[in-house]
């Protein structure tokens, strides 16, 4: 009855009463869509405002990360490179059969005949040992003077040392002459893994 009697006087009531009622109403409309629908939305919008800006801070640091990784693999091939140059220079090993092989292979360019080799006990010093080997060598003069000079030119340290020339011959024009040597190269030495403490582990 109370509905009806409103209804009735909202009939009855002047345009600007009605226009302030179609106000109201459009008022209470956007309070509501505001309360419901922007906050809703507002809040969405922060939340995928905030996802990218973490989006973005793992992306910098993955970027950052895959930097590191190439520095550090580029260093490590730098290094390994060291490696095996140094290696060739100063093996860890002492590899008689390619020291000999490398010592022939410099006679054979430098024309000399390698007639006899024989190892010597290893000198173990602090941080490397020596490896010697008697040469015993025959050839021209400037052949033997090739062969050393060749020697000293491989990757490998080697050293000749105690040369002795003997049995010189005239053969046709040339002077053939023996020598006998100390061919003398290194390797590094492994440090020694200390002893466990006595007791075991603790």
């Amino acid at each position: 009855m109370a509905s009806a009697t409103q209804a009735l006087s909202l009939a009855r009531a002047t345009m600007p009463v009605k226009i302030g009622f179609g106000i109201m109403a459009v008022i209470l409309v956007g309070l509501v869509y505001y309360v419901f629908l922007h906050t809703e939305v507002g809040s969405k919008i922060d939340q995928a405002k905030r996802r990218k800006g973490e989006l973005e801070s793992a992306l910098a640091t993955s970027r950052q990360s895959q930097a590191g990784y190439f520095q550090d693999r580029d260093e490590l091939v730098m290094r390994q490179q060291r490696q095996r140059e140094l290696n060739k220079v100063l093996p860890a090993e002492t590899e008689a059969a390619a020291f000999l092989s490398s010592l022939q292979q410099v006679s054979n360019v430098s024309g000399i005949d390698l007639k006899a080799w024989q190892p010597q006990e290893e000198q173990t010093q602090a941080f490397f040992a020596k490896v010697p080997m008697r040469l015993e060598v025959g050839g021209r003069f400037h052949q033997l003077a090739k062969f050393v000079y060749e020697v000293g030119k491989l990757d490998r340290i080697i050293n000749m040392e105690n040369i002795e020339l003997y049995d010189a011959r005239l053969v046709g024009n040339d002077v053939e002459i023996k020598a006998r040597c100390l061919a003398t190269t290194f390797h590094t030495i492994k440090p020694k893994t200390p002893p466990p403490p006595p007791g075991g582990p603790k």
